[in-house]
């Protein structure tokens, strides 16, 4: 099967506000794709999470992916803690609900049906593709404050 670098990012005006997520998607012999959408009213952890799903849609099952995120809440969630969540009923260690459980369960979803690494990177700190899907996640949101509704951009693919 084919393997892939997706690198996320997720921004937030306000928590909650106003969010924006954004995607790079490379390898698997295709061109390289990113993509971006935001919605008016959601929370930073929730566009981090979106941002991954969004990417990991656009895998075939059984692909091999390392998801690079300026995330701890993402990189722990899918390294660390979510087997435990599952086994204890979608809740913590201190038995409060699993915030973000819809988009924890899509993300199990995709980690049933791929090979998945996830890793953290330090954000802003001139990572190219991180800056990129910062920027991406960024003009998200400014397309949401002026329509005043969700969005999604597809957009450029690059080489091949």
């Amino acid at each position: 099967m084919s393997s892939y670098e997706l690198f996320t990012d997720g921004a937030c005006s306000g928590n909650p506000g106003p969010g924006g997520w954004g995607f790079i998607l490379r390898g698997g012999g295709a061109a390289e794709r990113e993509e971006s959408g935001g919605e008016p009213s959601t929370t930073n952890n929730r566009m981090e999470l979106t941002a991954v799903i969004r990417g990991l849609d656009e895998l075939a099952d059984g692909s091999t992916v390392v998801v690079t995120t300026d995330s701890e809440y993402c990189v722990k969630g899918l390294n660390e803690w979510m087997d435990g969540w599952k086994k204890r009923g979608w809740r913590k260690a201190d038995r409060s609900p699993v915030m973000n459980r819809d988009l924890w369960e899509q993300l199990d979803a995709h980690r049933s049906r791929l090979r998945l690494r996830a890793q953290w990177i330090r954000g802003h700190n001139e990572h190219p593709e991180n800056e990129r899907c910062d920027r991406l996640a960024v003009a998200a949101i400014d397309q949401v404050r002026r329509s005043g509704a969700s969005v999604r951009v597809h957009g450029a693919s690059r080489g091949s």
